[in-house]
C-alpha cells in the first residue's frame, strides 16, 4: 500500500489496488510498477510526474485499458477491466477514454473536422450526427473556424487542440494525456494547459495527465510522484 498517498483518500471514479506490471525481454523481466495504490476522484485534475522510465505512461495505459497489470486489479467507475475479454476491454475504451499524445497522432489525408469524427465510427451515430458533435467539440476547443483544415495547414497548438476535440467528442469518463505539451512552444503549451484546466473545471472532465514539465503539473489539482514503481506526494532525492 503507498500509504504517503493514500491516507484519507476517498475510493473514486478510479481504483487501482495491488497492481504489478513486469514486462519480458528475453529471459529478463522488468519490473515497472511494483504493488501500486492510487483512487482519483471524479472531477479530479492529476499530474503524474517521474523520471523517465518510472512506470508513467504504463500507469496511464493500465487505467485506460490499453494494458493489463500483471497482478492486481482496476476499477473504473465502479466496473473491473483488468478481468474483460479483448472485445469487452475495447468497447469499454470506446465509451469511457479519451486519449492525447504528445505528437497529436492525427490523420494527415483528413480534415480537422473528419479527424475528430473518427472515434465516432465506433458508434451507431449517423453520418450527420458525427458531423455535429465533431464540430461541437472544435467549437469547444476553439477551432470552428479551422474544421475544413488539414494537419499540415495547422500549427502545433492547433493540431493539439484538434486531437483534444478528438479525445472529447465521445463524452468520455476520463480523459488521459500522455505528454500533451511536450512537442509544444511555452505559449502553445499554454494555451493547452488552459484548455485542459477549462475542460476540467467547466465540462468536470476527469484527466490524468503525464508530464515532465512541473509548469504544466502545477495547473492540475494534485501532483504525484512514480519512481521505481512506487507513487508518493514528493519527487525522490
Amino acid at each position: 500500500m503507498n500509504e504517503t498517498v493514500e491516507d484519507g483518500a476517498v475510493s473514486g471514479l478510479v481504483a487501482v489496488r495491488g497492481v504489478d506490471k513486469v514486462f519480458k525481454r528475453g529471459s529478463e523481466e522488468i519490473h515497472v510498477l511494483g504493488g501500486l495504490d492510487l483512487d482519483i476522484p471524479e472531477g479530479e485534475f492529476l499530474a503524474l510526474m517521474g523520471p523517465s522510465g518510472s512506470g508513467k505512461s504504463t500507469l496511464l495505459n493500465l487505467i485506460g485499458g490499453l494494458d493489463r497489470p500483471s497482478q492486481g486489479t482496476i476499477e473504473v467507475a465502479d466496473e473491473r477491466i483488468d478481468n474483460l475479454s479483448n472485445r469487452k476491454l475495447a468497447a469499454w475504451r470506446a465509451r469511457h477514454i479519451g486519449l492525447v499524445f504528445q505528437f497529436y497522432n492525427l490523420m494527415p489525408v483528413l480534415s480537422a473536422r473528419r479527424n475528430v469524427e473518427l472515434p465516432l465510427l465506433l458508434t451507431h451515430l449517423s453520418r450527420s450526427e458525427r458531423r455535429k458533435r465533431a464540430e461541437i467539440a472544435l467549437d469547444i476547443v476553439g477551432l470552428s473556424h479551422r474544421m475544413s483544415h488539414f494537419p499540415r495547414t495547422l500549427s502545433g497548438g492547433e493540431q493539439q487542440r484538434v486531437g483534444i476535440a478528438r479525445a472529447i467528442v465521445t463524452d468520455p469518463t476520463l480523459l488521459l494525456c500522455d505528454e500533451p505539451t511536450g512537442d509544444l512552444d511555452r505559449t502553445s503549451s499554454g494555451e493547452i494547459l488552459d484548455l485542459l484546466q477549462a475542460l476540467n473545471r467547466e465540462q468536470g472532465k476527469t484527466i490524468v495527465m503525464v508530464t515532465h514539465d512541473m509548469h504544466a503539473a502545477e495547473r492540475a489539482s494534485r501532483t504525484l510522484f512514480l519512481d521505481k514503481g512506487r507513487l508518493s506526494l514528493e519527487p525522490s532525492v
